[in-house]
């Protein structure tokens, strides 16, 4: 591995996937790490647009992320919600959902956890 890898998510992204018509999710792999960078579109919500793919009542992700541009709520299965905006560095445990609010384009990137995974 080389001592500095660097990757463009919009041109050199290891993979991209457009789980609804109001996401897109792109990842790059470095320095043995995934990173992804998603796009969810307004209206976008983890129940309606991602639930019907993996099955599941609630995320079962753990995500560690930042976000930078739009603003997401979260709600766990306990009923902790949070709501999160450009700047804000966040945590969730599995078990939740999760929906954009607003009509801006929300742009997050997240270190760990993938939906289905």
């Amino acid at each position: 591995m080389s001592s500095i890898e660097v990757k463009n998510f919009s041109t050199q992204a290891d993979e991209v996937v457009n789980p609804s018509n109001r996401a897109k999710v792109e990842s790059v792999n470095v320095g043995g790490q995934r990173v992804m960078r998603l796009t969810l579109q307004p209206g976008w919500k983890w129940s309606d647009d991602i639930k019907p793919h993996v099955g599941t009542d609630s995320c079962q992700a753990n995500h560690i992320g930042v976000i930078e541009k739009g603003t997401i709520t979260a709600v766990h299965d306990d009923g902790t919600q949070a709501t999160y905006s450009s700047g804000d560095a966040y945590s969730i445990k599995p078990g939740h959902d999760a929906w954009v609010e607003g009509t801006e384009e929300c742009v997050v990137y997240e270190f760990a956890g993938l939906w289905g995974e």
